[in-house]
């Protein structure tokens, strides 16, 4: 079972999913559809950031704590 930390959505997590959908697509354990569908998942997390991050930056606004977690979290 994974931990909770396993189950935050982070930068990191982010990138370990990833790392972990490539090394499962070149090893022929998942289909490269799924991982498709994974990366793009992963592109409108990403996209959804930077805007939050453009916005807060534009409107001298504070950056929200969803983003911020996003980012720093480990």
């Amino acid at each position: 079972m994974a931990t909770n930390d396993k189950l935050k959505l982070t930068a990191n997590n982010l990138k370990n999913v990833l790392w972990d959908t490539l090394q499962q697509v070149k090893s022929g354990k998942m289909d490269a559809g799924q991982a498709d569908s994974v990366a793009s998942t992963a592109r409108e997390i990403l996209r959804t950031t930077t805007v939050q991050l453009k916005v807060a930056a534009q409107t001298n606004r504070t950056v929200s704590k969803d983003a911020v977690d996003f980012a720093e979290s480990k």
